[in-house]
């Protein structure tokens, strides 16, 4: 057998990744300088031709050495990316991650801790203890969090708490605004829950009048309902009246969950922190730092209000947490997540809020939430633009005046085939609007202005092949 391949970890380790390093990096640069804009130009079939004749055969008999498969890999993927970090690239609950987290990101791949027992991740399950407890305290000062790959898992995860709390073990019947994340329903659903409950959400928000007439209506011992409100739309960013909610679920006995995986960042801001006022009332909570944390996925996490809610994950597999050796003082990591095998995604977390403290996350979010009101300024000053409200958070909902839906539809699609910019689309109110979603620190105001120039010119562009991309005058260079 030939020497092996070098590994990433080691005191060796380092040595071996530098110039590997070297070539990923030269390979983003040149490939983001191939995809010169925000999306790769030409839509589905041009990109999926372009990765095929760069990558085929897949699984080659001989290999071509690390060199040349970094570096057309990454490049291919970068050439093929739709980048968070380009101004125009504003459509989704997507962020540009920072670098330092990124950075952490590397070496947290490269040590591969696994999560599930203490002789596997001697410091990062002391990492994990410390983080998960101090992002809980932002919401529950006696409460704790679990680390999540994301909002998804971390509302399925609430769902089951609630199930498992119930003395009876009976079904929890869960109430749900028509403005709440799919993931709640699709929960319910993979727990064998009854359907969820829809309460009517007409100003975009979880209305508590209608709330009180369905748990009213719906009668029940208490511990019988779980309410799921939003702080943080995924169509506008809208945040549900936290207080009222919680204030009915008291009355009726109700649990409740809030899904913050988008507002919870809210929570670094001296200013905006007021917009979650309530949250701290919640049973359970939903964060998701690769949203407003700019953090690589996955970052997320699910806070409880009372630690012990989370015995109900508690399970005994010998290999991993064997009675005598817990005894003995080895901290349990199998009741931590319900996952066995996962990666320390608290590292980057840890690092982030270490580089930047509160102070400088708050600033962030102050920062892309004040580019959400510049830029809605600019919609509702522009004649052939409407806007349909004052950010919430950091997304801005708008559409060309007297378009139809489908003519939004088309504008939107002919935008991406292109690849001069990335919108995303929503249906409120019986119309369709365009969706900005404000998440990159280093936007410009001219950036802003390229932005909705580019939704307001007619379509000359190509719509197959290498599309141009185009520049706009006072755009950051990309």
């Amino acid at each position: 057998m030939s020497t092996p391949p070098p590994l990433a970890g080691g005191a060796q380790g380092p040595d071996a990744l530098g110039p590997l390093l070297a070539t990923a990096l030269d390979a983003l640069r040149s490939g983001a300088a191939a995809r010169r804009g925000p999306l790769p130009a030409g839509g589905p079939e041009a990109v999926a031709a372009r990765v095929r004749a760069a990558t085929e055969p897949i699984l080659p008999e001989h290999g071509t050495g690390p060199d040349t498969a970094l570096r057309t890999l990454v490049h291919t993927l970068a050439a093929g990316a739709a980048d968070p970090a380009d101004p125009l690239c504003a459509a989704h609950l997507h962020c540009p991650p920072l670098a330092v987290a990124a950075a952490a990101d590397l070496a947290a791949s490269a040590l591969n801790p696994s999560m599930d027992s203490w002789d596997q991740a001697p410091a990062a399950t002391e990492l994990e203890a410390l983080v998960t407890r101090a992002l809980a305290a932002e919401i529950h000062p006696a409460g704790d969090a679990l680390v999540t790959t994301g909002g998804t898992e971390a509302n399925q995860l609430a769902l089951l708490l609630a199930r498992e709390a119930r003395a009876t073990r009976g079904p929890v019947r869960l109430l749900v605004g028509a403005n709440a994340h799919h993931s709640l329903t699709r929960a319910a659903w993979l727990l064998g829950l009854p359907e969820p409950v829809v309460v009517p959400a007409p100003a975009g928000t979880l209305d508590p009048a209608a709330l009180d007439d369905a748990l009213t209506a719906l009668g029940g011992p208490p511990g019988t309902f779980l309410v799921a409100a939003t702080a943080g739309t995924t169509d506008a960013g809208l945040i549900d009246p936290l207080d009222e909610i919680a204030d009915l679920c008291a009355a009726h006995g109700a649990r409740l969950h809030v899904d913050a995986a988008y507002g919870g960042g809210l929570l670094f801001s001296a200013t905006r922190r007021t917009h979650l006022h309530g949250l701290d009332r919640a049973d359970t909570v939903t964060l998701d730092l690769h949203k407003l944390g700019w953090q690589p996925a996955a970052a997320g996490l699910l806070a409880v209000r009372d630690p012990h809610d989370l015995h109900a994950l508690d399970h005994r597999a010998d290999y991993l947490n064997a009675d005598d050796d817990t005894d003995a003082g080895l901290p349990d990591l199998l009741g931590r997540s319900l996952r066995t095998t996962r990666r320390p995604d608290i590292l980057k977390i840890a690092v982030t809020l270490k580089a930047l403290g509160r102070t400088g996350l708050g600033e962030l979010v102050d920062h892309v939430c004040d580019q959400a009101h510049a830029f809605a300024a600019l919609v509702d000053a522009h004649p052939a633009f409407e806007l349909y409200d004052t950010p919430a958070i950091s997304t801005v909902l708008f559409r060309p005046t007297d378009a139809t839906d489908d003519h939004i539809a088309d504008l939107r699609r002919r935008l991406l085939t292109d690849g001069t910019a990335v919108l995303g689309r929503a249906d409120l109110d019986g119309r369709r609007w365009l969706k900005a979603t404000l998440l990159n620190p280093h936007t410009r105001p001219g950036d802003l202005a390229a932005l909705l120039k580019l939704a307001d010119e007619p379509h000359t562009a190509p719509t197959t092949g290498a599309a141009p991309h185009h520049h706009v005058e006072g755009t950051s260079p990309r």
